[in-house]
């Protein structure tokens, strides 16, 4: 087991792992739209800067990982408001591209620092 840290993506906010590799496989922390140095300025800019954040952040940890966006078989998204599910969708489907890993979306009461978003992934190495 390895676990990854970048400083690429914000560090944990808690005692857990960025993301963790296991036989082959990556499994990332929920992401949201803290900075890379931790700065919570994008929570504050609304659903599609915090969605964009988030896929960015997302994107270095699995190239931390030795990853990428394109070998991602699993993800979860979390959603303050399922009234931002179609807009979030766009930001997802511009950061896979043609990629259509497998996911599920569910709407949460409350998400760490009142984020609007959060979204972890698995995938392959």
């Amino acid at each position: 087991m390895k676990f990854v840290q970048t400083d690429k993506a914000p560090s944990a906010i808690g005692p857990y792992s960025q993301a963790v590799v296991v036989e082959g496989m990556v499994y990332t922390s929920g992401q949201i739209a803290l900075l890379p140095d931790g700065c919570e300025d994008v929570l504050k800019d609304g659903i599609a800067p915090q969605a964009k954040q988030v896929m960015a952040n997302l994107k270095a940890v699995l190239e931390e990982a030795g990853s990428s966006m394109d070998k991602v078989v699993k993800t979860t998204i979390f959603l303050a408001s399922m009234d931002d599910f179609i807009l979030v969708n766009g930001i997802y489907e511009e950061a896979f591209g043609s990629h259509k890993p497998v996911r599920s979306t569910v709407a949460v009461k409350t998400l760490p620092k009142n984020a609007l978003v959060e979204i972890d992934a698995v995938a392959l190495i």
